[in-house]
């Protein structure tokens, strides 16, 4: 009769490819999500290796309720999910309260049960903040360090 149980050393190749392959998939994993429902505008961005998609929808009441529909949407169309996303960049003010409000609330709960890693900036918080542009920002909060997972939102008063 011959032994099937795998011996430790087979459990060990047999684990290391998983790992291998999750981190390979996280490298892989490298787009970013920059919202901005601030200003007059909702304004949703894709930032990948090697393209940027971006869309904008109007600011109301009823686009704030549906925000993660319209993201969820945005990432359908380029046929991305949020397992695909790495980071998440989301513009908390000065602007609107309610579209603070629900951006911010929206990324928190992301990260809460995706575990994707936020950065809440603010145009303020970069030098020339008036020639900024949105594919610029996941740059600009390094090389400011803008803190990861840290919510301060800036209201108008």
């Amino acid at each position: 009769m011959i032994d099937k149980t795998p011996s430790s050393f087979e459990y060990s190749l047999l684990l290391f490819p998983s790992a291998l392959e999750l981190t390979i998939k996280r490298m892989e994993n490298m787009n970013k999500l920059i919202i901005d429902a601030v200003n007059k505008e909702i304004f949703l961005m894709i930032i990948g290796s090697d393209y940027i998609y971006n869309i904008s929808h109007e600011n109301s009441k009823t686009n704030y309720e549906k925000l993660m529909i319209l993201i969820n949407d945005f990432l359908n169309s380029k046929n991305l999910d949020l397992t695909d996303i790495s980071s998440l960049y989301v513009n908390k003010g000065p602007g609107s309260f309610a579209g603070i409000r629900n951006s911010l609330s929206t990324v928190k709960a992301i990260h809460l049960v995706k575990k994707i890693d936020y950065y809440c900036y603010s145009f303020e918080d970069f030098k020339l903040k008036d020639k900024i542009k949105h594919e610029n920002i996941p740059n600009l909060c390094d090389k400011f360090k803008v803190k990861k997972n840290l919510i301060k939102p800036i209201y108008l008063s």
